[in-house]
This record gives C-alpha cells, sequence and structure tokens, in this order.
C-alpha cells in the first residue's frame, strides 16, 4: 500500500505553497525521538526524518516578552486527532473536526504519528518564532512569517493542538510592533553610545595632535585608537565619515608638528656639533697652558657651555666628547704635577717657620723691653711673610703659634697705650678703620679665587679688631 499523496497536501509555514504530503513531509524538521512511521511498499519513497530545529541563542540584550517562550516537545496526537482504518487523517479544534488528509503508508497509529510530527514541526518553527521576538530580532520579519503560519493553520495538514498554536501565533503578531519599536531604540541606543566612543576617540586624538610632545607615546597611542575605531561597529554612515575626517585629520597633524619636530632637532644637533668642534679646539689650545687658577676656571665654563650646547648626533658626539676631554685631561695632569712640585715647596717653607718661631720666641720679651720686642715681631712677620706659604693641615698650627707672640707684644702695647695715650678712643677708631681695610682685601681676594691671602687678611683684621677692642676696654675701665 503506498501513501496517497492526492488527497494530503500542506502549505508550507513560509512559503504558502501548497505541497504533497510525502514532500512537506520530508522537508520540514522531525524531532529525533519521535516514532517513525512503517517500511513503505518497495517503489514508495521511505519519508525522511532530518533532525528537528536548533534553536540557537541570537546575539544581543533580551527584550521582556509577555509571551514565554517555549522549548518544543513531542506532543501526544492522540488528544487532538485521529486516523480512521481508511487512512482518514481527522484534527480537532474550537470549530469542529476537519479532514487533514489520508494516510496510506501504514497502519493508523503511524499515519497519527506522522500528522503529529508534523504539528511539532509547526510548534518548532512557532517557539523559534517566539525565541526571535524574545530576542528582538527582525520583529517585521518575525511578525510576517507569524501571520503566514496563522493563515495557513485552518489547512495545515497537522494533527496537535491548533488553536493552542493560532493563539500563540496572534501573541506574536500583536507584539511585533512593540518588539520592533524595542529593537528601533536598542538600535538607536547602541548607535548613540558607539558614536559617542568614537567622538571620545576623536577628541582625544586631536589633543594628541595639538598638545603632546612624547612623540613615541603618543604614535603608539594613535596606533592603539585606529585599532580601536575598527572595533566599533554601527555609526550612521554620514556621521562616521564626519568622524574618520576628524581623526584623519589629527593623525596627519601629529604626523606633521612630529615630522617638524625631528627637523628642528636636527637642526639643533648640527649646530651643537659646530660648536662642540670650536669648544675641542679651545680646549686644545688651553692644555698647555700653566695658568692653574684662571685656566682650571675656563676648563669649568667650557664644561658648562658644552652641556647647554645640546647633544650633537650620537657617533659625533661621543667622538668629540673624547676629545675634549683628552685636552682637559692633558691640563689637569699638569697641574696636578705642579701642585705636587708646590706641596713640597710649601713643606719646606713650613719647616723654616717653624725654625723662624724657634729662633724668635726667646727674643721677643715685651716685659723686659717693649720696644725691643716689637722690633723684633716686626723682624718675625717680614720673614715669616717671605717664606712663603705653608700646607694647610700645619697652617692652623704655625699661624696659632705666631699670634700667641703678637698677642703677648699686643697686650703689652695695650697695657701701655691705657696708661700714656689720654686719646685712646682716637686711636680705637683708627683701629676699626685697619679692621675695615683688612676686611676689604679679605673680600677683594676672595672674589678673586685668592684664598689664603683672603684667610690672611682676616687674620689681620681679627688682630686689630682685638686691638680695638682692647682700646676701647682701657678708656672705658678708666
Amino acid at each position: 500500500m503506498t501513501e496517497n499523496s492526492g488527497t494530503e497536501k500542506a502549505t508550507h509555514p513560509d512559503t504558502g505553497t501548497a505541497q504533497q504530503s510525502s514532500n512537506s513531509a520530508a522537508t520540514r524538521p522531525t524531532p529525533a525521538d519521535a516514532p517513525k512511521p512503517g517500511t513503505p511498499k518497495p517503489g514508495t519513497r521511505k519519508p525522511e526524518s532530518p533532525k528537528p530545529h536548533a534553536i540557537k541563542p541570537i546575539p544581543g540584550p533580551a527584550q521582556e516578552h509577555p509571551h514565554p517562550v517555549v522549548v518544543p516537545t513531542v506532543s501526544d496526537p492522540s488528544k487532538w486527532g485521529r486516523v480512521d482504518e481508511d487512512g482518514t487523517a481527522w484534527v480537532k479544534t474550537a470549530e469542529g473536526e476537519r479532514s487533514v488528509g489520508s494516510w496510506q503508508a501504514g497502519d493508523a497509529a503511524e499515519g497519527l504519528v506522522h500528522f503529529g510530527r508534523r504539528f511539532d514541526d509547526l510548534a518548532t518553527e512557532v517557539a523559534l518564532l517566539e525565541a526571535r521576538l524574545a530576542a528582538g530580532t527582525d520583529a517585521r520579519k518575525t511578525k510576517a512569517t507569524a501571520t503566514a503560519l496563522a493563515e495557513s493553520l485552518p489547512t495545515a495538514a497537522v494533527i496537535g493542538d491548533i488553536d493552542g498554536l493560532a493563539q500563540r501565533l496572534q501573541v506574536i503578531i500583536e507584539h511585533s510592533d512593540e518588539a520592533a519599536a524595542q529593537a528601533k531604540e536598542e538600535k538607536d541606543r547602541t548607535r548613540h553610545e558607539q558614536t559617542e566612543r568614537k567622538e571620545t576617540l576623536c577628541a582625544e586624538a586631536e589633543q594628541i595632535a595639538s598638545e603632546s610632545t612624547q612623540w613615541k607615546a603618543a604614535g603608539d597611542r594613535l596606533r592603539e585608537i585606529l585599532d580601536e575605531w575598527k572595533t566599533i561597529r554601527g555609526v550612521d554612515r554620514k556621521v562616521d565619515d564626519a568622524l574618520w575626517r576628524r581623526f584623519s585629520k589629527a593623525r596627519e597633524g601629529f604626523n606633521r608638528r612630529r615630522g617638524a619636530h625631528f627637523a628642528e632637532l636636527d637642526r639643533e644637533r648640527a649646530a651643537a656639533k659646530t660648536r662642540k668642534e670650536e669648544l675641542c679646539v679651545r680646549a686644545e689650545e688651553l692644555s698647555t697652558s700653566t695658568d692653574w687658577i684662571g685656566t682650571a676656571s675656563i676648563f669649568r665654563d667650557m664644561l658648562t657651555e658644552w652641556k647647554s650646547a645640546g647633544r650633537a648626533p650620537r657617533e659625533a658626539d661621543e667622538q668629540l666628547w673624547r676629545r675634549f676631554k683628552s685636552a682637559q685631561d692633558v691640563f689637569f695632569a699638569a697641574r696636578n704635577a705642579a701642585a705636587t712640585e708646590r706641596d713640597a715647596e710649601f713643606e719646606h717653607n713650613a719647616t723654616a717657620k717653624e725654625e723662624l718661631l724657634h729662633a724668635y720666641e726667646h727674643r721677643i720679651d715685651p716685659g723686659s723691653d717693649l720696644d725691643s720686642a716689637r722690633n723684633a715681631l716686626r723682624e718675625l712677620q717680614e720673614k715669616w711673610d717671605a717664606l712663603g706659604k705653608v700646607p694647610r693641615e700645619r697652617m692652623q698650627d704655625l699661624e696659632g703659634k705666631l699670634r700667641a707672640i703678637e698677642k703677648r707684644v699686643r697686650e703689652a702695647v695695650d697695657a701701655q697705650w691705657r696708661r700714656s695715650d689720654p686719646e685712646a678712643m682716637a686711636r680705637a677708631a683708627q683701629f676699626r678703620e685697619r679692621v675695615a681695610q683688612f676686611e676689604e682685601q679679605a673680600a677683594k681676594a676672595q672674589a678673586a679665587g685668592r684664598t689664603r691671602d683672603a684667610e690672611k687678611a682676616l687674620e689681620q683684621a681679627k688682630q686689630w679688631r682685638e686691638w680695638a677692642e682692647a682700646a676701647e676696654g682701657a678708656v672705658s675701665q678708666r
């Protein structure tokens, strides 16, 4: 017995065209666990049983929907219809029973399963439409498909809860417009957010183009902005073009400014190279100088000028520095050799001053003969000055011994003045003038870099200050 394809026709839910029942059963998805019809006789085509439609998740935020998405299951067709022994299939609806076709490919139970499976295919399509509507995916197309399915139900060759399916389709149709409005609102919101993202990126690129001087970091950031820009979708074409022009203009402006910076840097390095070459020539000329203090000061000034000249091209800069430092080293090596010789001379002077102090220490006795003591002190001071400088570490000890002898004479002179000089205040004023003179000499020596002369002048000023204070004290005690 073969299937009576001439009496059973159905309308495809997507196309609305009538197809033979055998073809319709083959093209509609069939649940994997549904019972299959019996094996047809030779020469007949066995209905295919493709796998049921899988409800794939649809990208985008889920939308609230008044009708929950129903996961399709295999229905029980016996609740909604029957197949007579002669193969006539019937379905129950609110309007009563109606014939949906004829089954000739097996017994009545197999026919009932066949028409139930076709209903499950329709239910699967409705569930997919509900899922699409809940996900906000193309509500207008969903509404059109639901309308076509609803119109096909009165003639659909299926057995199942057709009235329930019609109600579900009606809910889909009624809420498609709302879903479309929500989808449009979501699309507008997404477009606005994506537009704001690109505007933010444009503003950052423009700020970098106008302000940044961190060329490496800024260039890397602009590349990152470009990569991020490419991931942003959904912006209105006209707005997107305008934003792209802004971004491109910012990048070009940054590249021009960076190029100008490095061109200027090249010019500055060329100028620095020229200036450093001049300093090298001058340093080489000064390397043989024996004006140790003056030339050392010039070299310090030249080093400051070298640093302020900026960097020349790397290879040239390193070569010029070696040349400049070599000239410096020649001068300072010669100065160090001279300093070694000078130190030996200073040590000899110190020994001579020790002997001089020893020779005059007992000759200067202001208590017994003040005039002889003063004359001997003057001789000592003249010879002391003639001997010259001593090592710094011995200066304090030697000067202290000399000051002790000078103090004894000064105290004796002060005592005589207090006894014999009626105009002690005038002399005290003169002493103060001498103090001022020596302090002025010390300031000039210090400014000229003659530190030891400045120290000697300050010591003399200190001596005259003590004499002035002694003279003033003598007057105040009278």
